[in-house]
């Protein structure tokens, strides 16, 4: 070959091509000298025009329509050349056989389907968009009972489910046995889509079947299906109640299964709440353990008391080994009551809990022991200081962080668009399939809220809530004025010890002791402060360096690698115009006119996916269903 190569080019090109290689490397040369081959074209002229459509041999399938062959005719099992487009997803010639009229609800194959239940079966969006442009209609059911929704169900092609729905399918379609999509994706799909995807859209949990009168979650149960019994149990609230025609209620059959690996421990504990007799739930035990207010309380109430209790043993006139005793007592009391009260869900709400204590019992220090050591002035900017702090934590607690809340009419529109541009927005750098929305630049789904967060920074325990494009300004002045707090108190403290106790702190073992002796309750909080001051300057500072100097939140610092907008720079922000800038942008602070911040709402931010996706867009893809090889024979 190579030498056949050489003499279709001139003598001088390939002297040349061999004269370069002196060191052995001839074939290598003349390798390079070799011409492109053009590609080999498949000859389909042997082709009947079945085995041309399932192919997708264009040319062929328009040589023998054009010959007379029409384009409705079906084969030996009723399958028209429309059904075999579809299954194999040749979309140019779906249009080509929709342009000459080809029926597109024909009725064909054992399960006498339409091709848009072919294609729905194969999971072909592209193909699907085109066959409903043309009117095709998603809710004839097949020989099986089944409509489209169902079979996309069925098979976990989620993009599908919703498309049907954003065009106007009922979520709650009940096929011939009454089994809902809901249904169907409980008892086949093992996945968290499209159970999610329908709980958002609508579905309803409740719906029974007309064969067993089981709903979603019986189907779950029955194929032990963890992540949809998980998913409809705690993100749907469905009933565990309803007993199906055999007397069986979905708490029943999992009550059953208890210490099956497949439960979540949620799910047990909701199917214990559940069972719960009205009698039990007299007891002062039970609802304590059960009412989810109770326990909310408790866990608030938690920190405060044991805060309390500390400070009391620190001050007692006893030894010290019999303090540390008391201490080890007081933690085994508390942490015996958190297992047995909390589940994870409040624990969550311990940061938050310590922090709201803490600072309580600032307050009531500093006007029992320490306003009357400090002048009235720096009272005064102890409680401006409070003021701000409290507002911040507010607005960092309660205010909305920036989250993405699109109507259902959006959602559909959102789909509907993405899937009629071939599904390229479906992708989960830039379509959130929890919340249906696409995602803004700098958004993120946050696992924890379960809601999707425009410039999201992370979700913060200190506050309880996402930190994002509202309210990472207030965050910002939180942790500032929290910082100049402890400080305060610090201050407030030694101010006290040094004019109420004489406390010198010459000698720090000694200074410790008279502090004991004088009033250890002071010490205590003191103390509190200097450790809230230690991870506060940590956090404030990495925060500050962050937005102001890099120009990036959390957590894009902390998944670069995985934004192509910062891969494009080397890791570095796109979105940084120096520290000076970068403070203005964040702060949306003008001066009186001085300075003119760079405004963009990130909410609905989307030109730099655009101009991605055109990049993508011009490469040379090879789509799903446009290759000439392996085609799809039967709808099975």
């Amino acid at each position: 070959m190579y030498q056949s190569a050489c003499n279709a080019a001139t003598t001088g090109s390939c002297n040349a091509g061999v004269e370069t290689d002196r060191d052995g490397n001839q074939q290598a040369a003349l390798i390079s000298q070799e011409p492109p081959t053009a590609p080999i074209e498949p000859d389909y002229s042997g082709f009947d025009i079945v085995k041309a459509t399932q192919y997708g041999a264009i040319a062929r399938v328009r040589e023998l329509v054009e010959a007379g062959w029409d384009v409705n005719q079906p084969d030996s099992e009723t399958v028209t050349l429309l059904h075999w487009a579809a299954i194999n997803n040749r979309r140019d010639i779906i249009r080509y056989f929709l342009e000459k009229g080809a029926a597109v609800d024909a009725i064909g194959g054992e399960l006498s389907a339409t091709p848009l239940h072919w294609a729905t079966r194969q999971g072909h969006l592209g193909a699907v968009v085109l066959l409903m442009s043309a009117g095709a209609d998603p809710r004839i059911r097949d020989a099986e009972g089944c409509s489209c929704i169902h079979i996309a169900a069925q098979f976990a092609h989620t993009a599908l489910v919703a498309y049907f729905i954003a065009k106007g399918v009922d979520p709650n379609l009940q096929d011939r046995g009454g089994m809902t999509a809901l249904m169907w994706a409980a008892w086949k799909v093992c996945a968290l889509d499209p159970v999610r995807l329908l709980l958002t859209l609508g579905a309803n949990p409740a719906m029974v079947d007309y064969t067993h009168g089981n709903t979603a979650l019986h189907w779950a149960i029955l194929a032990r299906n963890a992540t949809a019994i998980s998913t409809l149990v705690l993100k749907s609230k469905a009933s565990l109640e309803v007993p199906n025609l055999r007397g069986e209620t979905p708490s029943s059959m999992l009550e059953t299964q208890t210490g099956a690996i497949w439960i979540g421990a949620k799910v047990m504990d909701r199917v214990k709440e559940s069972s719960l007799s009205s009698q039990q739930k007299r007891s002062l035990v039970q609802r304590l353990r059960h009412d989810k207010r109770l326990r909310w309380w408790a866990m608030v109430a938690s920190p405060f008391t044991g805060f309390y209790l500390i400070g009391i043993v620190f001050t007692l006139n006893i030894q010290y080994i019999i303090k540390f005793f008391f201490l080890g007592c007081l933690y085994s009391i508390f942490h015996s009551l958190g297992k047995a009260l909390f589940d994870e869900h409040l624990m969550a709400l311990l940061p938050l809990s310590v922090y709201l204590a803490t600072k309580i019992w600032f307050y009531i220090t500093w006007v029992m022991f320490i306003v009357d050591a400090v002048s009235f002035a720096e009272t005064v900017c102890f409680l401006i200081c409070s003021i701000a702090l409290w507002i911040c934590f507010l607005k960092s607690w309660k205010g909305d962080p920036g989250i993405i809340k699109p109507t259902q009419e959006q959602r559909f529109k959102t789909i509907v668009e993405l899937s009629e541009r071939g599904g390229i927005g479906f992708e989960p750098s830039s379509f959130c399939s929890g919340c249906l929305v696409r995602r803004p630049i700098r958004s993120k789904h946050c696992s924890v809220c379960d809601r999707c967060v425009a410039r999201f920074d992370h979700h913060c325990p200190w506050v309880g809530n996402c930190i994002g494009l509202k309210n990472h300004a207030y965050f910002m002045g939180f942790l500032w004025m929290l910082l100049i707090m402890c400080a305060w108190m610090l201050y407030g403290g030694t101010s006290f010890y040094l004019n109420e106790c004489n406390v010198r702190f010459d000698d720090f073992l000694e200074g410790l002791r008279r502090i004991s002796n004088c009033n250890a309750w002071v010490g205590w909080v003191m103390g509190n402060a200097m450790l809230h001051m230690s991870w506060v300057v940590l956090l404030t500072v990495c925060q500050t360096y962050q937005m102001i100097c890099l120009g990036m939140t959390t957590n894009e610092r902390m998944n670069r690698g995985r934004y192509r907008h910062f891969q494009a720079k080397g890791g570095k922000s796109p979105f940084t115009r120096g520290v000076f800038n970068n403070l203005v942008d964040f702060l949306e602070c003008t001066c009186f006119g001085l300075v003119k911040p760079k405004r963009v709402d990130w909410m609905n931010f989307y030109e730099m996916d655009i101009e991605l996706n055109k990049k993508i867009e011009q490469q040379p893809l090879l789509r799903s269903g446009e290759s000439l090889d392996a085609p799809n024979y039967q709808y099975v």
